[in-house]
């Protein structure tokens, strides 16, 4: 957990009473490969840090089609937000890639983190704007560059994960067919 605990204070300070109320609150989970961490119909139970492993966020779009949102790897929160904030149906699900070793909090337990720690919803906040900062600067480049630009800036923003996702779930990311990845995966080599 001590993953967890470098990742908060890099958004704020805590003292140790705080840590080990956090501690407390948060307990260990494995999500297999292919398991859902949340899904499309259902509310988001649960906020999530990942040790280990990578998930993704999907949907199906209006022809059927699974469409890669983007990806979460290690030392990130994962978490549908509006579903989890506003008791909403979510729209997309979570995906564990890969074999996942996460630390979880329930809802009640997030709620007595923000009722008891002053300061904890300025943490959080920070935490969703960084986020949102990256979830947006990853998804930019993705309107206006041609796939071969895309896939090496893939690479580039993500080179602990480029080698651990199945090409189906890169080629929906970066909004081609996987036979056009191959070829320009065989076009750089």
């Amino acid at each position: 957990m001590k993953e967890l605990v470098n990742y908060i204070l890099q958004f704020g300070n805590l003292n140790q009473q705080q840590i080990d109320l956090i501690l407390t609150q948060a307990k260990e989970k494995e999500i297999k490969k292919e398991e859902y961490f949340s899904e499309a119909g259902k509310i988001a139970a649960e906020v999530g840090f990942i040790i280990e492993g990578i998930m993704r966020v999907c949907y199906y779009n209006n022809k059927g089609e699974e469409i890669t949102k983007y990806f979460i790897d290690e030392n990130n929160l994962v978490v549908d937000l509006e579903s989890f904030d506003n008791n909403i149906c979510s729209s997309a699900y979570v995906q564990a890639v890969t074999d996942c070793k996460i630390i979880v909090f329930s809802k009640a337990n997030w709620q007595e983190l923000l009722d008891t720690i002053v300061g904890w919803d300025t943490i959080v906040h920070k935490i969703i704007s960084k986020a949102l900062i990256q979830k947006v600067a990853r998804r930019s480049p993705l309107v206006s560059e041609d796939a071969t630009t895309r896939y090496l800036s893939f690479m580039e923003m993500f080179p602990k994960v480029i080698n651990r996702v199945p090409l189906s779930y890169l080629a929906s990311y970066l909004g081609i067919t996987q036979s056009s990845l191959s070829r320009i995966r065989k076009n750089i080599r």
